[in-house]
């Protein structure tokens, strides 16, 4: 899901990209391009949610986590991980009934000339919080590993090399 993400990032470059050369090079300045741009935001922010979690690369407060104890990093991260995977369902959960509705009413752009079949854009809020859910699952097992074992430190994907398996 990262690299989709990531294919989105570069999309959404190439299209803000070709919007202002149509706009201001030939006065063309298609409605469905600048939806297209802003329908790529959803992919980028959902699926790179929980793929910069499980990089450990979310937003930290490093300066007093790192004069935390092995055993009270772990502890911290199970109780934030738990959080996740709460949050991460229920708002699964409960967008899998708007991704319905909006699917059922073939909801599209009400602006002329714009964007058909807006469910597929909705579609990826479920996706994306299922997503965080499941990496907040991962999360809890590596902080219960690390709570019964915390001489052992285990790597997280960020800090892992390339000589080292995954």
């Amino acid at each position: 899901m990262g690299g989709l993400a990531r294919f989105c990032v570069l999309a959404l470059v190439l299209m803000v990209a070709t919007n202002v050369i149509l706009r201001y090079l030939f006065s063309i300045g298609p409605v469905s391009l600048q939806e297209l741009e802003w329908h790529l935001v959803s992919p980028i922010a959902l699926l790179g949610l929980s793929y910069s979690m499980k990089h450990r690369a979310d937003v930290r407060i490093d300066f007093l986590y790192e004069r935390f104890s092995v055993r009270l990093r772990a502890l911290v991260d199970l109780l934030s991980s738990l959080l996740t995977v709460a949050i991460g369902g229920i708002i699964a959960w409960l967008s899998i009934f708007y991704v319905i509705q909006s699917y059922n009413l073939n909801e599209g752009s009400p602006d002329p000339g714009g964007l058909a079949f807006r469910y597929l854009l909705k579609a990826f809020i479920p996706l994306g919080f299922g997503l965080l859910l499941l990496q907040g699952v991962a999360d809890c097992f590596r902080a219960l590993i690390q709570l019964r074992n915390p001489d052992n430190a285990m790597p997280v994907a960020a800090q892992l090399t390339a000589e080292e398996p995954v």
